[in-house]
């Protein structure tokens, strides 16, 4: 039985650029041409000339957190979709409202290769808790199995009862959905008397996956893998047997940014995940997920244990967008960002607010090598003419600051 999907998870890396070489321009190109959104945005750039991911971080960033307001000027997905009814599927509602489009072609989101690597074979009976109502998760997750061979229950959420009856009855082999679902799901089976021996392996997403869950399931029998993905994007990255990051999707292209701006961050700095999809009807150009994360270092040159050879990342490490309201106004990682690039000493930067004596007090900690005379009274003068607010400057040493892709840290007490 072959260990990998397909062959594309063990190209080399001179394989998957000479890929991207011919997919890249030719999914700008269809963006640009089927969308009002990409036709505006991306009008100044030639889609032939975007031939690698160091030409894509030219192009404009677009984030979740702007589709809202994007979707509410022009409905029902703001110009970001190529295709509309009659060529969709579904389309489906996320909080906000924000409203996704689905495709009709088999695995629209790509969920069979991140099912394959957690042990799901044709022939197995999976058990599907994510929720099926308006939103897209547990269709996410069926499509993948249904194009794998599954069969699938189409359990939802909630009736915990009803459904450690199912699983009792029907034997399902694997599990999809939250880990902690998954766990209350063995808890009422355990409180009801029930043996649930036939499920061996788990696919969870929406949530964090600790070690301990993931621990406790194996000490259960249920090997449980992790899978990143979003209502917009589908699969991004997803767990193997190596528990070495996540391998990055064969599907996309995934890059990491300073949160605030489109801008590459180091291997190995956490920030922004910004995805390009490869979708024809949704065609996503950099959007940002608002996640934070980081590459694995070594993922650049090594291949993981289990063979796969694509870059992985650290899995998802909180989020990006952290704009907090300081004196009646709001700052942004944006903000932080602007201030930067007037000041090419600094390496990188972290604001943070406290409110000693019940008044908020804005500190900004700034990387830097060698200081110039009175570097840190010119960013302060910048800063105020950003945000319109006052802030103390701290210079201190490059590499000092804490690697967790913060932008502005809210320290702030309320007790």
């Amino acid at each position: 039985m072959s260990k990998h999907f397909d062959a594309l998870e063990t190209r080399t890396a001179d394989e998957r650029e000479s890929a991207l070489a011919t997919r890249l321009p030719q999914q700008i190109a269809h963006a640009k041409a089927n969308t009002a959104y990409f036709a505006e945005t991306l009008k100044g750039f030639d889609a032939a000339t975007i031939t690698s991911t160091a030409a894509l971080a030219a192009l404009p960033v677009v984030r979740k957190s702007d589709l809202i307001e994007l979707q509410k000027q022009q409905r029902p997905f703001g110009g970001l979709a190529a295709s509309h009814w009659g060529k969709l599927g579904r389309v489906f509602s996320s909080p906000g409202p924000i409203y996704e489009p689905e495709g009709r072609n088999a695995d629209y989101w790509r969920t069979a290769r991140a099912l394959f690597a957690a042990g799901f074979r044709t022939g197995d009976l999976v058990h599907n808790s994510f929720s099926y109502h308006m939103t897209p998760g547990a269709w996410i997750l069926e499509a993948g199995a249904q194009a794998l061979g599954c069969t699938v229950f189409p359990a939802g959420v909630g009736q915990t009862e009803q459904q450690v009856a199912a699983m009792a009855d029907l034997q399902p082999n694997g599990y999809v959905g939250t880990p902690s679902f998954l766990r209350i799901l063995l808890e009422k089976a355990d409180e009801l008397g029930i043996k649930l021996p036939s499920l061996t392996k788990a696919l969870v997403s929406g949530e964090a996956f600790l070690p301990p869950v993931r621990d406790a399931l194996l000490a259960r029998g249920i090997a449980g893998y992790q899978a990143y993905a979003t209502a917009e994007l589908g699969v991004i990255a997803y767990e193997t047997e190596a528990r070495q990051g996540l391998i990055i999707d064969e599907g996309v292209i995934v890059e990491i940014v300073r949160p605030g701006t489109g801008d590459p961050v180091a291997i190995g700095e956490v920030g922004e995940v910004v995805v390009t999809t490869f979708n024809s009807d949704y065609p996503l150009i950099r959007f940002g997920t608002g996640d934070l994360s980081a590459f694995l270092p070594d993922s650049l040159t090594n291949a993981s244990p289990c063979g796969r050879t694509n870059m992985r990342i650290k899995g998802w490490m909180g989020r990006a967008d952290q704009t907090t309201k300081i004196k009646g106004m709001f700052v942004h990682p944006e903000q932080v960002a602007a201030v930067l690039k007037r000041h090419p000493e600094i390496a990188r930067a972290r604001l943070v607010v406290t409110n000693p004596d019940s008044t908020d007090l804005m500190t900004l900690n700034c990387e830097v090598g060698a200081t110039g005379a009175d570097l840190d009274k010119a960013i302060a003068e910048s800063v105020r003419d950003v945000t319109k607010l006052r802030a103390d400057i701290r210079l201190v040493a490059v590499g000092s600051l804490p690697n967790d892709g913060k932008v502005i840290e809210d320290a702030r007490k309320y007790d």
